[in-house]
C-alpha cells in the first residue's frame, strides 16, 4: 500500500468512488464507535493486532468545514495501523448547521475519548497525535495549540480528561483564515463556518486562525504542502512558530514524492515508535503475491509491494531490494521508495526466474527454473557465467546462491538434492536427503565452518551437513518438538540465531543455538518461499 501524502493521510478519492477497502490481516477495524454522546458523533478505529500499548493518531477529514465524513480516511487509518498506530478517523459537526468552535470541540472530544479509553484500545495515553488535511489540518493544529482554552473545551463524560496531543501533521491547512486565498474551497465556506465575512466577524476569524495561537508550548508540528508557493501563509505560520521557539517543519510534498515516509518518520520520531530491532523481508508465494517487510520479533508489517508470487528476495544497501517476479519473467531491483531502478527479464531471455542474488562484485546471479540454468550477469547485463542442466529445467530447481569459495549451491528440488558447482561447471559436492526425492531441499547456505545448512520438506526440517555429507545437526523433522510442514527459506541473525520459515505452516520461527524456539510469528495466508534479514 504505497500512497502519496494526500492519499496516505486521507484517501478521499478512494472513498468518494465507493471502492471497498480491504482490512489487512494485521489490523482490527472497529466502525461506528460513538465518541460524543451529546452529538452522537462516531469514529472508525483501526488497531494493530500486535501486543502492547500503541501510540494513537486522530485523523480529521477535510472538505471546507462543510462537507466530507470519516470514511474519507479509511485507507489512511488502515495504513497507520499496519505501521503500529491506533488510528481513528472522526466525524465532526459542520457548517452551516453549526459554527466554530463546534468542530474544534468535537476534535478535542475525540482525543479525550481515546485517552479515556486507552486501556480498552491498547493505547498509550501519553502518545497521541493528530493529523488532518485542509479544514481537518486547521482543526488538528488548533487541537494542538489550544489545549486549555475553556471556550474550546467540549462537555460530556470525559470533560476532565486532557485533549493534549504530542505531535501534529497538517496537509494544506489554512493557518491565517483572514488572509485565506478566496479561490480555495475552505475560504469560500468560511462565512458559513465563522458566522459571516472577515469584516463583520473579525474576532471569530482571529480565534480560528492557528497563527494567532503560536506558543513555545506547542507540540512538534509538520506542515506539508504540495508546492512551494512564495509568500505562502504556511510559511508565515511556521516563521511565527520559530520566533516563539516552537518545533515546526515545512515539507513540500508533490505527488509521487517520499511524503508518506516523511510523515510516518515524523510521527515515529515524536510518538516513540522506535526503529525495528530487525527487519525480515518475506517473499510471499501465495495468492497475495507480495514482498513484505516484517519487523522482528513483533511481526508488524512495515510495507509490502506486489511480487506476483515470486520466490526470492534479497536486501541491498541503502534500502534497495532485489526480488523475483517469476510469472512476469523478471528480476527487479527497487529503491527505498519502492520504485524499480533495474530490471532483467523476458527481453534478455528469462522464462521463470526463481532466485536472484546480487554478488559482492556487483554482478547478479539468476536461477531460471523453466530454462534449467543459473546465470551470472555483469553490470553491463552481459552473461559472464552459466551453468545449465536438464536436471534443473521444467521447474525442477529452486534456490541458488554463490558461496564464499566462488562456487554455487543449487537446490534441485525435484531430485531431492543440493549440488555445489564450481566455476568450470563441474559438480564438486552433492547432498541428498535421506528418504529420496520426497525430501525436497529448498535452500542451501554454506557456513564459515565449512558445513552446509539445508532446508527440506516431508516433513519440514533444517539440517546441518558436514563436507562428507553427514548430518551433524537437525531441527524439526520427524520429532514433534517443532513440527513443520515444508521448511523453505531461512537466514541467520547477527546473534547467531536462525530464522526458519514453514512454507505451508504460514509462520517464521527464531531458533536459538540449542534449536529451541525463541520467537514465533505467524503470517496467516502467506506461503513464505524465502526470507532474508536486513542487516
Amino acid at each position: 500500500m504505497t500512497l502519496s501524502l494526500r492519499q496516505f493521510l486521507f484517501a478521499a478519492a478512494v472513498a468518494a468512488s465507493g471502492a471497498a477497502q480491504t482490512v489487512p490481516e494485521s489490523v482490527m477495524l472497529e466502525k461506528q464507535v460513538i465518541y460524543s454522546n451529546g452529538s452522537r458523533l462516531a469514529m472508525d478505529i483501526a488497531l494493530p493486532k500486535s501486543v502492547g500499548l500503541h501510540p494513537a493518531i486522530v485523523a480529521i477529514h477535510g472538505g471546507g468545514f462543510n462537507t466530507g465524513d470519516r470514511s474519507m480516511l479509511l485507507d489512511a487509518i488502515l495504513h497507520l495501523a499496519e505501521h503500529g498506530y491506533a488510528a481513528a478517523s472522526i466525524d465532526y459537526r459542520m457548517s452551516p448547521g453549526t459554527q466554530f468552535p463546534a468542530a474544534l470541540q468535537d476534535a478535542k472530544a475525540a482525543v479525550k475519548f481515546l485517552r479515556a479509553n486507552a486501556a480498552k484500545y491498547s493505547i498509550d495515553p501519553d502518545r497521541i497525535g493528530a493529523a488532518g488535511h485542509g479544514a481537518g489540518g486547521t482543526l488538528a493544529l488548533l487541537v494542538a495549540l489550544t489545549p486549555d482554552f475553556p471556550e474550546f473545551e467540549p462537555g460530556g463524560p470525559n470533560r476532565d480528561v486532557s485533549a493534549r496531543v504530542s505531535a501534529v501533521v497538517a496537509l494544506d491547512p489554512l493557518t491565517d483564515l483572514g488572509r485565506a486565498d478566496p479561490s480555495l474551497p475552505e475560504a469560500k465556506s468560511l462565512p458559513l463556518f465563522l458566522g459571516g465575512s472577515f469584516e463583520n466577524t473579525r474576532a471569530a476569524y482571529m480565534l480560528a486562525s492557528p497563527v494567532n495561537w503560536a506558543t513555545p508550548q506547542a507540540p512538534p508540528i509538520l506542515i506539508a504542502r504540495p508546492d512551494a508557493g512564495p509568500g505562502d501563509q504556511t510559511q508565515r505560520f511556521a516563521d511565527q512558530l520559530n520566533r516563539v521557539g516552537a518545533s515546526v517543519e515545512v515539507f513540500v510534498a508533490p505527488a509521487g514524492s517520499g511524503a508518506q515516509r516523511r510523515a510516518i518518520d515524523f510521527f515515529d520520531q515524536h510518538l516513540g515508535i522506535t526503529p525495528a530491532k530487525a527487519v525480515v523481508l518475506v517473499a510471499d508465494h501465495s495468492g497475495k503475491g507480495e514482498v513484505v517487510a516484517v519487523e522482528w520479533p513483533t511481526g508488524r508489517e512495515l510495507w509490502k509491494v506486489p511480487n506476483r508470487g515470486g520466490h526470492d528476495v534479497q536486501p541491498l544497501p541503502d534500502g534497495h531490494v532485489l526480488y523475483t517476479l517469476g510469472p512476469d519473467k523478471k528480476v527487479i531491483e527497487m529503491d527505498a521508495e519502492h520504485k524499480a531502478v533495474w530490471t532483467y527479464g523476458p527481453e534478455e531471455g528469462l522464462q521463470h526466474p526463481i532466485s536472484a542474488q546480487r554478488l559482492p562484485n556487483g554482478n547478479t546471479l539468476i536461477g531460471d527454473a523453466q530454462l534449467g540454468k543459473v546465470i551470472e550477469i555483469d553490470k553491463d547485463r552481459k552473461v559472464v557465467w552459466t551453468y545449465e542442466s536438464a536436471d534443473l529445467a521444467n521447474m525442477r530447481m529452486r534456490n541458488s546462491r554463490r558461496i564464499a569459495n566462488g562456487n554455487t549451491l543449487i537446490s534441485v528440488e525435484a531430485a531431492g538434492k543440493i549440488i555445489e558447482v564450481d566455476s568450470s561447471g563441474k559438480i564438486v559436492w552433492t547432498f541428498t536427503g535421506e528418504g529420496g526425492p520426497k525430501r525436497r531441499p529448498y535452500k542451501g547456505l554454506r557456513l564459515p565452518n565449512g558445513n552446509t545448512l539445508v532446508t527440506m520438506t516431508s516433513p519440514g526440517e533444517l539440517v546441518e551437513v558436514d563436507p562428507l555429507g553427514k548430518i551433524v545437526r537437525d531441527i524439526a523433522g520427524e520429532r514433534n518438538d517443532i513440527r513443520m510442514i515444508w521448511a523453505s527459506g531461512f537466514d541467520v541473525l547477527p546473534s547467531g540465531n536462525i530464522l526458519l520459515n514453514d512454507y505451508l505452516g504460514h509462520r517464521i520461527v527464531e531458533l536459538d543455538a540449542k534449536g529451541a524456539v525463541a520467537h514465533e510469528v505467524r503470517l496467516p495466508g502467506r506461503n513464505i518461499a524465502s526470507i532474508a534479514i536486513v542487516q
